[in-house]
């Protein structure tokens, strides 16, 4: 343990930097304490949050301790409890003389300026109401009118695969910005900080959003911020369905809604894949009431491999569940979790390398191939048609690549 930069005495005076204190979900006799800036949660025993609560009235160490021996009728060493709180940098100041920084700066959230009661509204009973009814109008016209549901024709609104790849690619960075901002708005109606970024999962470049200060609401608000992005993928398909069946609109208007439509509808399966911790691992984990459902997962799948490997080995160490010293309720979630883990990873990796990669690869080798005739006198339309899914195509690779590098060098 690393010493504060101020001594702690039976005299000192404790301040705290804005801290998160709330019941355990799911320990009756513990509490949850973090620092939302900076995404840091611990559990501790309940008695601690009466430790922490007369520190912060500005009641001395030996104070604290006698109050806490006297109600609870345990030996507290509450200076003690304050170097491991100084660690966490939970504490601002001893005494006071400020104590140094965290290791890692505080994360400052986008659109800070966006408050709880800017957005509050948005998730209100009136507002679920409206969504519902837009929903269900949607759903009766398309089982009245079949042919508005979308078909995969829809994607290729143009002629020109090139521009049809390019605006459907525009679409879809329409609805992934739209659908991370919701799960920014409803961390920001919880008071909490949240930061939009790219990042990848296994193959593919997504948009994330950095929702970690959230531990500090109770779990029955946090599903509203893991949910909100598919309810607003939901609302937006409800929408464009509406627009086409209702709106007199004129038959480009009409492809492009229904290439958007269909480009809105192939982003919502995508988050079944839980295995790659998608809006839907993040309420299944809470769901299953899991700290670290996928890092104690990718952990047993480890053992699993070591486990079975071992007899081809040379005798080392032993090999040790790491599932051992959960609860059973999680242990029994990480176990079956692991095997989708494993399963859905790598049918997706295997799947990728078999036809996505060499799709891509043959795509792009084709476009380049129509873009080099286009400029030694083949059609002028198809080199810039070309041109458009090289753009498009090589682009995403790239910032994959970019992301994928940048985020390793971050976690070493």
């Amino acid at each position: 343990m690393s010493a504060p930069a101020a001594e702690v005495g039976a005299g000192s005076v404790v301040r705290f930097h804005r801290l998160v204190v709330r019941p355990d979900d799911d320990a009756p006799d513990a509490i949850i304490v973090g620092r939302p800036d900076l995404g840091e949660f611990v559990e501790l025993p309940a008695v601690c949050g009466d430790v922490i609560r007369l520190l912060g009235e500005g009641r001395p160490v030996a104070d604290v301790e006698a109050a806490v021996a006297a109600e609870h009728d345990v030996e507290l060493d509450v200076a003690d409890f304050v170097e491991s709180l100084a660690d966490l940098a939970f504490v601002a100041e001893i005494d006071g003389l400020p104590l140094p920084g965290p290791a890692s700066e505080p994360v400052t959230g986008h659109f800070m300026g966006i408050t709880e009661r800017h957005v509050r509204w948005l998730f209100a009973r009136p507002m679920k109401l409206f969504w519902l009814a837009v929903v269900a109008a949607a759903a009766l016209t398309v089982l009245t009118r079949p042919g508005l549901f979308p078909r995969h024709q829809d994607f290729f609104w143009s002629g020109y695969t090139g521009l049809s790849v390019l605006v459907n690619t525009a679409f879809f960075s329409v609805v992934a910005s739209v659908h991370e901002m919701m799960h920014l708005l409803a961390a920001r109606s919880l008071g909490a900080p949240a930061r939009i970024a790219f990042g990848t999962r296994l193959h593919y470049l997504v948009v994330q959003t950095d929702v970690t200060a959230i531990w500090g609401a109770p779990r029955r608000r946090r599903y509203r911020v893991y949910l909100a992005g598919m309810a607003s993928d939901v609302f937006l398909i409800a929408t464009m369905v509406l627009a086409v069946a209702y709106l007199p609109l004129p038959d480009p208007a009409q492809a492009l809604l229904r290439a958007f439509t269909l480009t809105t509808l192939l982003c919502l399966p995508l988050q079944a894949q839980i295995y790659m911790r998608t809006d839907l691992y993040f309420a299944l984990r809470d769901l299953l009431r899991c700290k670290d459902l996928f890092g104690d997962g990718l952990r047993y799948v480890r053992y699993l491999f070591d486990r079975a490997v071992a007899p081809f080995r040379k005798p080392g160490s032993p090999v040790t569940d790491p599932t051992g010293d959960l609860a059973p309720h999680e242990r029994r979630a990480v176990r079956i979790y692991a095997v989708a883990l494993a399963l859905g990873s790598s049918v997706t990796l295997t799947v990728f390398a078999l036809y996505g990669a060499p799709i891509v690869i043959t795509g792009l080798a084709h476009a380049l191939t129509a873009v080099w005739d286009g400029l030694h006198g083949g059609p002028v339309l198809a080199a810039l048609d070309a041109a458009l899914l090289v753009l498009v195509e090589g682009g995403i690779q790239v910032l994959f690549l970019v992301t994928f590098i940048r985020t390793r060098r971050s976690r070493s």
